[in-house]
């Protein structure tokens, strides 16, 4: 009877199991889809503020977490661009007290500002909790400054300070390198040089092989071994056929100085006969 209700019941829990890998799938692929930097928020939306985001997309959907073990109290922070960092919905950068624990969401990616210069990009979330008691129990704020460093994709996130001993406008700061917010280095070549640089390149490339594949291959010997040897003898043989043709090519004036001697006034010698000194 056991075994009866067992196999019954076998098609609903494989039907069970496939809705829930199912499930699992189309939640799996709704976090691999991401929209990037447009997630984010921005306060006061302007194009200049979306294109020093979109040069913050490769930063997109990491999670960058920082320790503070410089005052007594042991917090984590996690930060992330434009998304949800350590799974707080909507929450751009949180901190995490690892004694109590206790998560406090510092800002939001859905109220976000961004300010950029040649080399760094300043990232603003704010609309975090309030204060319990410092700050005039404002709403938290958190400055994220990301500067360039061509030698690292992205570096540590590190926590620069918590500036809460005033009455308004008090933020946390941290700190972040990477790579893609550095300026492009453009080439200082111009169209020409970059011409000749290929035109030489292919020039080598054609002598070195041409010069393997004579000796190697066709085993030529001497001013043979020069690819295309034949061709390039008969090249500047035309080419001195043309330039003599074309610098020689006028009647050179004779110069009053010489001139030729008519031979219409010259008188024919009689010839000399020698037969009489012949032996009779």
């Amino acid at each position: 009877m056991r075994v009866l209700l067992c196999l019954v019941s076998l098609p609903h829990s494989f039907t069970a199991i496939s809705s829930l890998l199912a499930s699992w799938a189309q939640l799996k692929g709704k976090r691999v889809i991401s929209s990037g930097t447009k997630d984010c928020k921005l306060i006061s939306h302007s194009p200049l503020q979306q294109k020093v985001l979109e040069r913050l997309e490769p930063l997109v959907g990491k999670n960058f977490t920082a320790e503070d073990k410089a005052s007594n109290e042991s917090y984590t922070y996690v930060f992330q661009l434009c998304g949800d960092a350590g799974g707080a919905p909507n929450a751009g950068v949180i901190q995490v007290d690892k004694k109590i624990p206790k998560t406090t969401v510092i800002g939001k990616y859905t109220h976000t500002q961004a300010i950029g210069g040649s080399d760094w990009v300043m990232l603003i979330y704010t609309n975090g909790e309030k204060y319990d008691t410092h700050c005039n129990k404002e709403e938290r704020k958190a400055i994220i400054m990301i500067s360039c460093d061509r030698n690292v994709k992205v570096s540590k996130l590190e926590v620069g300070l918590e500036d809460r001993e005033k009455e308004e406008d008090c933020f946390y700061l941290f700190e972040l390198d990477a790579s893609s917010v550095c300026p492009v280095i453009e080439s200082k070549l111009s169209t020409g040089s970059i011409i000749l640089i290929i035109g030489f390149s292919l020039l080598a490339v054609y002598l070195v092989g041409g010069f393997l594949y004579q000796r190697v291959i066709v085993g030529a010997k001497g001013v043979e071994q020069f690819p295309n040897y034949a061709f390039w003898v008969e090249f500047g043989n035309l080419a001195a056929d043309g330039c003599d043709f074309v610098c020689r090519s006028r009647k050179r004036e004779e110069s009053p100085a010489y001139r030729g001697v008519a031979t219409d006034n010259l008188q024919e010698e009689p010839e000399e006969r020698d037969d009489h000194l012949l032996p009779m």
